[in-house]
Order: structure tokens, then sequence, then C-alpha cells
């Protein structure tokens, strides 16, 4: 059998919708609490800022799910309220199930084409060292690390990492 048979159907869907605030926190505070030893304060802070988001989303901002067969299975998202400036890439996870089949690599060019289209002067993102598999899809989408320092928003200390692509520079 080929890899592709083992594959999950996927679809991207842009917007808000029921389950999205709920499920992204849940997919949030089980990966980081795992992965990194994050505890409730961390999911208590994505929930937070999440629902805020989607409460009032502002200008040029946009969400995206991937999803198969009903179930909300990646997100991503654009917080465009530092317009013109950098758009801040947020909430990007993907469910263990999709890891691998592509999804992240969709999820996170839908992100980047939105910005490219909306003219912003690029797009940042903070994460912390060590989350290896993000950081290729971002190095493969032009990101480069631009700044390190030591934080403790995330619920304990970690290396933060902020994360920058600028703009394309258009055609000559």
């Amino acid at each position: 059998m080929s890899q592709e048979s083992h594959q999950t159907p996927v679809a991207i869907v842009e917007g808000i919708g029921p389950g999205v605030i709920g499920r992204v926190t849940e997919m949030h505070g089980r990966h980081y609490a795992a992965a990194a030893g994050f505890d409730h304060g961390f999911e208590a802070l994505v929930a937070r800022e999440l629902a805020g988001f989607c409460a009032d989303p502002p200008p040029r901002s946009a969400i995206w799910t991937a999803r198969s067969g009903g179930a909300i299975l990646g997100s991503v998202a654009i917080d465009g309220h530092r317009w013109p400036g950098p758009a801040h890439l947020r909430w990007f996870i993907v469910d263990p199930a999709l890891r691998g089949q592509g999804a992240g690599r969709r999820l996170l060019r839908a992100a980047v084409d939105f910005c490219d289209a909306a003219g912003f002067s690029g797009i940042e993102l903070w994460t912390f060292a060590g989350l290896d598999a993000a950081r290729h899809l971002y190095e493969a989408e032009g990101f480069a690390c631009v700044e390190k320092r030591p934080g403790d928003r995330w619920g304990r200390e970690v290396m933060e990492q902020r994360f920058l692509r600028p703009a394309p520079q258009p055609a000559p």
C-alpha cells in the first residue's frame, strides 16, 4: 500500500465557527503540557486570547482550521491589529493524527498567502526553542529567527524566539 492510502483527507477551512475556540484551546493545552510541561495557566492564556480574537477579530485578520470528518485537527490565525506593520501569526497547531501529512504546511501557506495579498510589511510569530518541526515549516516559508530571550509568559521559563518573514519584494 502506498503512504497516501494512510493519509487522512483534510480540508482547510477559513473562518470562526462552533467549536473552534474550545478545540484549538484544548489542542494547545494538551500538546504543550506533554511536550513542554506547561500547566493550566498556559491553556487559560490561550483560551482568553483566542476567545477575545474570535469575539472581535481585528481588521485584516483571519483564522483557518484543518478539518477531517467535521473534526477540527489543526489551526492557524493571522492577527492584523498591527497594520500596516507585520501581521502576527498565532495559534498554529496540528493534531498528532495529521502530523507529517502536509496539513501544517497547508495551514501555514494559507496564512502566508493571506498576508501577502493583504500587503502586510511582513509576518512575525513568537515561539520557543525546541519545536523543531514547526521551525522547519517556518523556515521553509521564509521566516528567520531574529530574536531570542529567556521568558516565562508560557507558564515556565523557556528560550523565547521571535521569527520574522518580510513581505515579498515586488518584481522589477
